[in-house]
């Protein structure tokens, strides 16, 4: 069931590239073996025409994906379905709490402009949602890193409908696949980063993020994430009875102590 699903998120492509075996199973092997890779630092064309690093984006959650603007099914199903769980999830974690590229890979036609067209006409206008141009070599380096294979067939290339989940240190921490996205496929793991789910706690900033994780919940009702203030509240309870707790039993041995130290 898992490889047919995999099968169904392969989109065709136009980026005349050697590959192996453009099968699902390949695909979904080399795509979880990069998981782990740390990005290098490339150099990228935005729609402006200005040079962007993949550097620039550390210190926050980065989400990556690759698309081809000739793209007439998938590629655009794909970044309309995720435009929502985007937005979601700048609502639910902060508008500055991460970032989105998504990198055309058919070198010869993804320009500049013509990724600028490409979101305009999806209406994708997310202040930190950047459509990039790349040279041959920045894009195999990046493709190799989050492993999105391109994969020969008759008149195009296969690849997987692929959103990679980056760390605030740069490093691949989980692919999401599929054409279509409910918010919590997105919005939960990229949670997990943006509230350092798996980081130590240090400090009290440590702390209060990871009560705003456990306590930021999705609510199918409305789509969108919410603060459950009563699970704060439960907690808080809990830690007040706790010491109440405490407190009596150390009253109760104090009293017990002074009963026994009185001469009979």
């Amino acid at each position: 069931m898992k490889l047919a699903f995999i099968a169904l998120a392969l989109a065709a492509a136009l980026l005349p590239r050697p590959a192996a075996a453009g099968n699902a199973e390949d695909a979904i092997a080399l795509s979880q073996e990069a998981v782990g890779q740390y990005l290098p630092d490339l150099a990228f064309t935005d729609t402006d025409g200005s040079t962007v690093r993949l550097m620039d984006y550390r210190g926050k959650p980065l989400l990556v994906s690759m698309i081809y603007t000739s793209c007439a099914d998938v590629c655009p199903t794909l970044l309309e379905s995720l435009y929502p769980a985007v937005k979601v999830a700048r609502k639910a974690l902060g508008d500055d709490s991460f970032a989105v590229i998504t990198v055309g890979f058919d070198t010869r036609n993804d320009t500049p402009s013509r990724l600028r067209a490409f979101a305009r006409t999806r209406g994708i206008d997310i202040p930190n949602w950047t459509f990039l141009a790349a040279d041959e070599e920045s894009l195999d380096a990046l493709a190799r890193t989050v492993g999105f294979g391109i994969y020969s067939r008759a008149g195009g290339f296969d690849h997987l409908a692929q959103v990679s989940l980056i760390d605030a240190r740069g490093r691949l921490s989980q692919q999401v696949y599929g054409s279509v996205f409910e918010p919590p496929v997105i919005v939960d793991p990229l949670k997990a980063l943006v509230f350092g789910r798996f980081e130590p706690l240090r400090s009290v900033d440590g702390l209060i993020d990871r009560i705003r994780y456990f306590c930021t919940v999705y609510d199918p009702s409305s789509g969108r994430y919410r603060f459950n203030y009563s699970l704060f509240v439960s907690v808080g309870i809990g830690i007040a009875c706790f010491i109440l707790i405490v407190v009596v039993l150390a009253r109760e041995w104090r009293r017990s102590s002074a009963s026994g130290a009185r001469p009979s």
